[in-house]
């Protein structure tokens, strides 16, 4: 399963009641924290959760509103004695952009290593899944994340018995790993099914509707999407600075066939986004306008 809480629903400066964008999604005891505005660490501790377990911080782009919140986040991992390595992912320019922000957090009792983003779409690798990587249309470059869990094929008892496989062996086989003991070999696809189907998280904020988008976004279980403006005559303005209508983030989700959609990235202009949700839900039914501290537990289907 994997836990998704949007933290921070707010784009371009804080609310009283809506904190900058960032979201945190912890699978398998990794945590992953996508953008870190400004209130990043208040909203965690209103959700009960910790940053220390943090080992990749993913950003979309350079905006302050997206990144505002890190040097007191480092700063915060720092005094828990933290000591683990810290991945971080972001648009060509990450180590310059932080190692300027950690003026003001300049000794840190861990190390951090940084992948910079050069193509229009990454893969990076994490213990049972992938980070996606997909650039989308701002005015900076800007990149949206798709985390994906992967689900083993189902164990197959009566081929481990039919190849005479000892006991002892079947647990770390069902695991993934081969055996070479005794003079005995045995790997995992002598005893697995085909893989079955995982969980998808796609997030992405501050873009034009875009093809990476919906392809990134294909039977997500569930896509975040900037949900910038809702009121019909706000179209021009989103247009001109590359931001989302409501109605749009619903379409994409839509042609995507993802399973739900939680808006976020609102205009501080816009404080009540509920009574434009109605044309919303008319283009795609399970859409939600999400509020800070919006949580969910993705699970495996049922078999």
């Amino acid at each position: 399963m994997l836990d998704v809480c949007l933290l921070g629903t707010g784009g371009m400066m804080p609310m009283p009641k809506r904190f900058l964008t960032s979201l945190l999604a912890r699978y398998n005891g990794l945590s992953i924290l996508i953008d870190c505005g400004e209130g990043t660490q208040v909203a965690m501790r209103m959700a009960g959760l910790s940053p220390n377990p943090v080992g990749i911080m993913c950003f979309t782009h350079y905006h302050a509103d997206h990144i505002s919140g890190l040097p007191g986040m480092l700063l915060n991992m720092a005094n828990a004695e933290r000591s683990e390595e810290l991945l971080m992912i972001g648009p060509k320019g990450l180590s310059r952009v932080v190692n300027a922000l950690r003026v003001i957090a300049p000794e840190l009792p861990f190390p951090i290593r940084f992948h910079e983003l050069s193509e229009p779409e990454e893969t990076i690798p994490m213990e049972g899944g992938r980070i996606i990587a997909f650039k989308v249309n701002h005015n900076v470059t800007c990149y949206g994340y798709s985390i994906e869990v992967d689900r083993l094929g189902r164990f197959d008892a009566a081929a481990a018995k039919e190849a005479a496989i000892p006991l002892k062996y079947w647990n770390r086989l069902q695991h993934g790993e081969s055996i070479d003991e005794d003079g005995l070999h045995y790997t995992p696809d002598m005893v697995m099914g085909p893989p079955r189907r995982g969980l998808k998280l796609t997030y992405t904020t501050d873009t034009r509707p875009t093809e990476s988008i919906v392809r990134n976004a294909t039977a997500a279980d569930l896509l975040i999407c900037e949900g910038m403006y809702g009121e019909a005559e706000k179209f021009p303005k989103a247009k001109e600075h590359k931001h989302m209508m409501f109605n749009e983030a619903a379409q994409m989700a839509a042609k995507a066939g993802a399973k739900e959609l939680w808006l976020t990235h609102y205009s501080p202009a816009l404080l009540r986004p509920e009574p434009f949700m109605d044309g919303v839900r008319a283009i795609f039914p399970n859409a939600h306008a999400a509020k800070d501290g919006r949580s969910v537990t993705l699970v495996f289907d049922e078999e």
